[in-house]
């Protein structure tokens, strides 16, 4: 992609030095360290919490933030990054949702990690790949996914771009109210759960694309890096993973829509660049 490197986000969260993805105090320790401590604390009438600084806040101070990790094969991708996500909210989503969609856009924070991360949607691993959480409106991405997506045959930026752009996709569906909807249909209608779970994956995908087509009109994209989007959405199709997996298909089973299905929708608002073009939801062509 074109894009010069310019520092990172202001709505980039670094956590990835964080002590057990997230749970600050205990001078590093883990989970486990901490409850040690607090059952030593009630046996022996004595705060060894405080003993070692504090965990959680237990010694009433607050936990400290993790420092950004200065990691200089890292910092290209964490800047490529912090720009993908300033341009699709800055440059599109900011103007674009209010005019086509009548509503305010807010916008969502990229939060980095490894291994394992604590959301408001509670805890998470690295191997869950990057996900969004509409409980607090963050995006978290954990660097190596983007080794995963290359052993899966979606290598190169603009897939990378893709990812990214699909989970701020589904931060539009939380500020238009269709995330919110879809979760009430998941709990009166079980049956038709994973149903509603691909059409809203499948919006997130044209969402991605919309993004796409900015980029594209503004020159943005190398020639074929169009390809490497479609090639990330067949890489993360149900039945793609399904037989790499566990060698089969088992379509009942599916919660983000085929390769075809995802490759088709990214291409619709990739072609349309308008939000109007993806409603999934009355749309089967």
């Amino acid at each position: 992609m074109r894009w010069t490197p310019g520092g990172r986000s202001d709505n980039l969260e670094d956590r990835r030095g964080a002590s057990s993805g997230g749970f600050g105090g205990g001078r590093g320790l883990g989970l486990g360290g901490i409850v040690i401590l607090l059952v030593l604390s009630l046996i022996f009438k004595q705060d060894f919490l405080s003993l070692v600084g504090g965990a959680g806040g237990a010694s009433g101070a607050p936990a400290a933030a993790p420092a950004p990790i200065d990691d200089p094969s890292e910092e290209r991708a964490v800047q490529f990054l912090s720009w993908v996500l300033n341009d699709a909210q800055d440059t599109v989503w900011t103007t674009l949702l209010p005019q086509t969609m009548s509503t305010r856009y807010s916008d969502a924070r990229l939060v980095l990690f490894r291994d394992v991360v604590q959301s408001a949607c509670g805890m998470a691993q690295a191997a869950s790949g990057p996900f969004y959480c509409p409980a607090d409106q963050k995006v978290y991405v954990d660097l190596s996914f983007w080794d995963q997506l290359g052993q899966m045959g979606a290598s190169g930026e603009f897939a990378q771009a893709y990812v990214l752009a699909h989970e701020l996709g589904h931060h539009v569906q939380t500020l238009l109210g269709t995330s919110q909807q879809v979760g009430r249909l998941q709990q009166t209608r079980p049956d038709v759960a994973n149903q509603a779970s691909v059409l809203l994956e499948l919006q997130a995908d044209c969402y991605a694309g919309v993004w796409g087509h900015s980029a594209a009109q503004r020159n943005k994209l190398d020639p074929g890096e169009a390809d490497e989007g479609l090639r990330a959405a067949a890489a993360v199709g149900d039945d793609h993973l399904q037989k790499m997996s566990a060698g089969r298909v088992s379509p009942e089973s599916f919660t983000h829509g085929t390769s075809e299905q995802r490759m088709m929708w990214f291409r619709r608002g990739f072609e349309s660049g308008d939000p109007r073009q993806c409603d999934t939801f009355s749309r089967t062509q």
